[in-house]
């Protein structure tokens, strides 16, 4: 086709959400180091989701009109750095677009450049191996070969796109020495390429379709069960019958489980398999469980109905809240975290409110902006303590122009809750940002997670199930007890100047192993340990140091 139209254009997008949402995984396991938090193809699919339903029913018969209102819905659903930048790149599009009723080759290639520069822009410090190089080169030689050619068609254009998007993404390993250690190419590149893979199948009579659609639904609302709390909060503890004990395999059950909800921990102690996950069908949960033994022990709870009960019960308390206007705060502090305990310490800390999210499932940008409207304050302080939040957070404040917001770029909860302690509300914004930095600045963190597959990085070679030590942006050891990897991690991180450990225990420790290891370290290092039972998945402990 020589041109794009409205139409055309809405039902392009649908198939390229498509390809994404049915390749997600297989993006998210293109993540370098092997944890259980890969999430950028989940993050890129959530966020070109949200995008597609705003315009997925418009009337509209323009394509700048209707660009502008996915690209605005890309902007609130963004998550995660991978979910920014690609709301970036449709934002540039959109604004190369925004007069055209229809558009034409020269015109699509103009909006792919648009959208490099915009998501450059976005990135304060851009890396090269990544989904911004994909973008960058494919878009710069696409917009040079159309002004050099003549006559060219929107598939002609985008399959000239693709060629190059997928030359440099072969090349990201060269860019990025971590890409070819682990033998893997950029994840949000792969992502990028998959999304124009899904187009170009619209523009070709092919059109890609939903492979399994309940399935992508279930999914969603798995997404926001920690911000929302619905579904059912299911934990068994299974004995392993003699057959299993022989065969359970600890990595497949636990990849099993994660098809079916969030919040997933799987713990094994010789012959007791315990289980704790958030789904929707917590049957098919139990009958997984069934295969290997008998139930020791089993709760299901209905989270839907435990909110439901909540609300009803403070439904006059939040009537009474809404009639009378909340008093103006000189301070407002928002944290992010995932864990009940995680969230009840923040709130000692004067947090005034804790954004479920963290490596598993990132806030997006309107989870934000949902947030900082609730609160009435001069100024406000996030804390996103995550690196790949930080985007999102940033984009949050960029939205809001009437309330001054500041974004301390906490990588982690130990930082989170250093920048905290050292927050006073008796100071000004200037004297608390400034304490607050170099808390973070002076906070080495550290953590203590499961490999999901076989891989060696930097050295270190490492098998799935075991528990891995790592240390900033190192792996510092790879064992199958995790009391032995965290105590190699506090031995590498620890030295005669710090004074203070803060140990933050998971869902999968109990009082009893927090307590005895708060004793040893106290005594080995002869340094105070903060213990926080934090709750929160997948990270068996979280670790900083001062």
């Amino acid at each position: 086709m020589k041109t794009l139209n409205a139409t055309n254009f809405v039902d392009m997008i649908e198939s390229g959400v498509n390809n994404l949402s049915n390749n997600h995984r297989e993006i998210d396991a293109l993540n370098v180091f092997p944890v259980p938090d890969g999430d950028t193809g989940t993050n890129m699919n959530l966020t070109f989701t949200t995008g597609f339903k705003d315009i997925k029913n418009r009337p509209s018969k323009h394509v700048g009109q209707l660009s502008k209102l996915f690209s605005k819905g890309l902007l609130m659903g963004a998550r995660g750095n991978s979910g920014v930048i690609l709301s970036q790149i449709f934002r540039g599009f959109s604004q190369a677009v925004a007069d055209f009723e229809e558009i034409d080759a020269m015109q699509f290639a103009t909006a792919f450049d648009s959208g490099k520069k915009v998501a450059y822009k976005a990135v304060m410090r851009p890396v090269e191996g990544t989904i911004l190089t994909v973008l960058r080169l494919s878009s710069e030689a696409t917009l040079k070969y159309v002004q050099q050619a003549s006559d060219l068609s929107i598939e002609d254009t985008l399959n000239y796109l693709i060629d190059q998007a997928e030359i440099a993404l072969e090349k990201t390993p060269e860019m990025l020495p971590v890409l070819k250690e682990v033998g893997v190419v950029d994840s949000g590149g792969a992502g990028l390429v998959t999304i124009l893979k899904g187009f170009q199948a619209f523009l070709e009579g092919r059109p890609i379709r939903l492979i399994d659609q309940s399935h992508l639904q279930q999914r969603n609302v798995q997404a926001q069960f920690e911000h929302e709390e619905f579904g059912y909060c299911t934990e068994f503890i299974v004995r392993l019958n003699e057959k299993s004990l022989e065969y359970f395999n600890e990595n497949s059950f636990r990849v099993e489980l994660e098809a079916l909800g969030d919040s997933l921990v799987v713990v094994r102690d010789e012959d007791i398999v315990k289980v704790h996950v958030h789904t929707l069908t917590p049957g098919d949960a139990l009958n997984l469980g069934q295969r290997y033994g008998e139930f020791a022990k089993l709760k299901i709870e209905n989270m839907a109905e435990q909110h439901d009960a909540l609300s009803h019960s403070i439904e006059d308390l939040e009537t009474l809240t809404l009639k009378v206007e909340k008093p103006l705060k000189e301070y407002a502090l928002i944290s992010v975290c995932a864990g009940d305990g995680l969230a009840s310490y923040f709130k000692e800390l004067r947090v005034d409110h804790v954004v479920s999210g963290g490596q598993t499932m990132n806030p997006s940008t309107e989870d934000f902006v949902e947030v900082i409207n609730n609160l009435n304050a001069k100024n406000i302080i996030i804390l996103p303590n995550n690196s790949n939040i930080i985007l999102a957070a940033n984009q949050a404040k960029a939205i809001i122009e009437d309330k001054n917001i500041e974004v301390l770029e906490s990588k982690s909860i130990p930082e989170g809750i250093a920048a905290c302690i050292n927050f006073n509300p008796e100071l000004s914004l200037e004297e608390n940002l400034n304490y607050m930095k170099k808390a973070v600045e002076h906070t080495l963190s550290g953590a203590v997670t499961y490999a999901i597959k076989d891989t060696t990085f930097n050295g270190v070679s490492i098998k799935a199930g075991d528990y891995m030590a790592i240390l900033g942006k190192n792996i510092v050891t790879a064992v199958t007890d995790k009391t032995v990897a965290l105590k190699a991690l506090v031995k590498e991180m620890v030295d005669e100047s710090h004074e203070l450990i803060t140990l933050v225990c998971g869902l999968d420790i109990d009082d009893e192993d927090a307590e005895e290891l708060s004793d040893f370290f106290e005594d080995e290092y002869d340094v105070e340990v903060e213990l926080i039972m934090g709750e929160q998945p997948v990270y068996s402990y979280l670790v900083g140091v001062e």
